[in-house]
């Protein structure tokens, strides 16, 4: 029996200890999850899932406090800003519950006057679904898959990331309480080791994983290895915003500042380069400068805090080390660290950093940073901003700031990410894939490509009568 004991980043100090499960207990909840995934799709209808599926929406909604308070403590982020991680959740899991119906129902093909044939493309589930969520957002990335998984007729096996197993065990309860069948929806807590032997497993329909490109590489091997089941992977970002020279530079630095620090800046779709016209680059500089300065740095617990640290110190150092990379090849860093003196050396507390003079050779701009810190370069064209924005590994979403939407429209085609928005960033829409191209992933999940993914399709080609 292996146990893992939890951490908290504000201050070094344990605060749980789980026991994983077993390779044999890991493999009984795999073949229970496989018993209930056929009562739950052939016996129970669409709309008793929607039922069920929103009553554990309801519940999970209804202990936000403790959530929130919860969730601060184990990933550090202030809990007010946890409180939104809550309502995003049932924002998104709210969506999916209205658009089953439409998204899982047949197509049926148009058949001419006489035809004796009748055809349809019906949606059916994989049978079990195995989601690997991750600890910077470990609701709002479960939600995408375990919500339409469920409604779609899938048992879900959840695995979260050990930092946030308490997350996925709130889930089970939630589920559990509200009716939610035995079997159907279970958090299994398990190593690398095991995980991999239920990725083996011809009794696994699908995986979909969240998390870093080296660990998508993993478990797209571990797949490949003994099965053909489908993997959706949600990997990496290094997202720009660009600024033309006609954007309301004041709402686009608060917004984009906004959208590099905003949980210490750890979400794949943080922005985490800047581009910037040059005929705007100076007033927008200092505009985002002075915001950057007005954050608090400190404990998540303090309701005057605006920035928690990072996930552990490991992760400070890296974005340490990725501002000393830009420094030492000729960047400017335009905020004093001493404004912040919660950011210490051995900690996970790191100051929120603003560069320039910035360029391609660092690793501040190439690297996916995960850290309260972004480099703003100048660009003297769209075709120099389309140009750097794509000179990256990664694809997963990208912001414009204009007011000019045909000239968005137009940057859009040339952008190659999963989204492109225009005067927003860091946003998901549930009524819209969340999708990535390059090493940011493949597949997708919300909107109704997500039920999609997460069943496969049968045809029904039916003579119905003689001629």
């Amino acid at each position: 029996m292996a146990t893992i004991t939890v951490t908290s980043p504000v201050d070094g100090k344990p605060v749980e200890t789980h026991v994983e499960l077993t390779a044999a207990e890991a493999h009984a909840a795999l073949a229970e999850a496989k018993r209930a995934s056929r009562a739950w799709y052939r016996d129970t209808p669409l709309s008793r899932r929607v039922e069920l599926v929103s009553r554990m929406v309801d519940l999970f909604v209804a202990g936000a406090d403790d959530t929130a308070t919860e969730l601060s403590r184990l990933i550090g982020r202030p809990v007010r800003h946890c409180h939104n991680e809550v309502r995003g959740f049932e924002f998104r899991a709210r969506h999916l519950l209205g658009a089953a119906p439409a998204a899982l129902a047949d197509v049926v093909l148009p058949e001419p006057a006489g035809s004796v044939f009748e055809r349809r493309i019906q949606r059916q589930p994989h049978g079990v679904v195995l989601i690997i969520a991750a600890w910077n957002y470990p609701y709002l990335v479960a939600v995408n898959g375990v919500v339409p998984a469920l409604l779609a007729g899938n048992s879900v096996l959840l695995k979260q990331a050990p930092q946030t197993y308490a997350c996925g065990d709130r889930l089970a309860k939630a589920a559990r309480d509200a009716g939610i069948p035995a079997g159907v929806f279970q958090h299994v807590k398990v190593d690398h080791s095991v995980c991999a032997e239920l990725i083996h497993s011809k009794d696994l329909g699908h995986l979909h994983f969240t998390g870093s490109v080296r660990g998508g590489r993993e478990v797209l091997r571990t797949a490949s290895e003994k099965t053909f089941i489908g993997v959706g992977l949600e990997l990496g970002g290094k997202d720009p915003a660009y600024v033309r020279g006609d954007a309301d530079l004041g709402y686009a630095a608060e917004n984009i500042v906004d959208g590099a620090m905003y949980n210490a800046g750890q979400s794949c779709c943080a922005v985490e380069r800047v581009y910037v016209h040059e005929d705007v680059f100076d007033a927008f500089v200092e505009k985002a400068a002075a915001i950057a300065k007005g954050y608090k740095l400190g404990p998540p617990s303090d309701p005057e805090v605006s920035l928690g640290p990072v996930i552990n110190s490991r992760a400070a150092d890296l974005v340490r080390s990725h501002v000393q990379d830009a420094i030492s090849k000729g960047a400017k860093p335009l905020i004093d660290e001493s404004l912040f003196p919660a950011a210490k050396e051995g900690t996970a507390f790191v100051a929120p950093q603003i560069l320039v003079n910035v360029d391609h050779s660092m690793r501040i701009m190439t690297e996916e940073t995960f850290g309260p810190v972004v480099g703003i370069m100048k660009v003297k064209s769209d075709e120099e901003a389309i140009k750097l924005i794509n000179d990256s590994d990664y694809g997963l979403t990208a912001s414009i700031w204009t007011k000019d939407v045909e000239a968005a429209y137009k940057l859009a085609e040339e952008i190659e990410t999963g989204t492109v928005l225009m005067n927003r960033c860091d946003f998901l829409d549930p009524a819209l894939p969340w999708t990535g191209t390059k090493e940011s992933g493949r597949g997708s999940t919300l909107s109704t490509l997500g039920f999609d993914a997460l069943t496969r399709p049968k045809a029904i080609h039916f003579r119905t009568r003689e001629v």
